[in-house]
């Protein structure tokens, strides 16, 4: 079971990210703080402080086309949002 699954890579992450060394991740929606702290120690090498979590609800959207009304929705997620260690940081970008 893979506990992380992505990064988040937006413009409110990446400022916490330089500003107060906080770093956020789409998660599995079953794992909790102490796995979350474990997976990402282990995967970036780096000391954990803290970790916050939130479950995010799937969003429903109605579309109005030729062919009638279309309702569909988004995938409901668990995002986590983890503080390193002072002096220390996550870079997304090396592997590219």
């Amino acid at each position: 079971m893979s506990i992380i699954i992505k990064p988040i890579v937006t413009e409110k992450v990446t400022k916490q990210g330089e500003t107060l060394n906080q770093f956020g991740f789409v998660v599995d929606r079953k794992a909790n703080k102490v796995q979350i702290k474990q997976a990402v120690e282990a995967a970036y090498g780096v000391t954990i402080v803290n970790v916050n979590t939130m479950n995010v609800r799937p969003d429903r959207s109605t579309k109005y086309t030729k062919s009638g009304m279309i309702s569909g929705k988004t995938n409901a997620f668990k995002k986590a949002i983890v503080q390193v260690q002072e002096g220390e940081t996550i870079d997304f970008y090396n592997n590219i």
